[in-house]
């Protein structure tokens, strides 16, 4: 039987409609892995002294791969689409602008907290950019840690970081030159 996943999506640097669209389809490249459905792309404000917005959005896939196996996967497509992760404190802090960024929010309802996997994500009851995304996937999944709803965190969360529905010509991919737009 498949495992249950949920991937976060967030792009802002570069073509960032293009990095999320090329993401997705890196994860469904993935070996015994298929993306059953997408949320909704939302445009939200950048967290930390960030500048320029990101889009974030939220994928379920199936999977035969494990937690541990599934983290470098996605690690890997984070590199080959150019991320360049900083071991330490930066001077810009904990966040820095990023081509992409891939979160394994669940795996299944399990808990896990090695080195290398930590799910659920440890901030995801603290952000909307994953808690919108995620309402429109499974509402009523259970955080096995907080035992709350996605709907019931995302309803109690207080945070002042505005996350919006992406505009549709934002997030469709662009004609090619002399292409005419449909």
């Amino acid at each position: 039987m498949p495992n249950r996943a949920f991937i976060g999506i967030g792009s802002n640097l570069g073509d960032r409609a293009a990095n999320y669209r090329e993401a997705i389809q890196r994860i469904a490249a993935i070996p015994e892995t298929r993306v059953v459905r997408q949320s909704s792309i939302y445009e939200t404000e950048p967290v930390g002294d960030l500048k320029g917005a990101f889009l974030n959005g939220v994928v379920e896939v199936e999977t035969e791969l494990g937690p541990e196996v599934m983290m470098r996967r996605l690690l890997a497509i984070e590199r080959i689409m150019g991320r360049k992760r900083v071991k330490g404190k930066t001077k810009r802090g904990k966040y820095r602008p990023r081509i992409i960024d891939l979160d394994l929010l669940f795996y299944n309802k399990e808990t896990i907290d090695t080195r290398t996997v930590k799910v659920p994500h440890p901030r995801l009851h603290e952000r909307r950019f994953v808690l919108a995304p995620m309402s429109e996937l499974a509402p009523a999944l259970i955080h096995p840690k907080l035992n709350a709803s996605i709907s019931e965190m995302l309803a109690g969360l207080k945070s002042p970081f505005r996350v919006a529905l992406a505009r549709a010509d934002l997030v469709r991919p662009q004609p090619k030159r002399g292409e005419s737009v449909k």
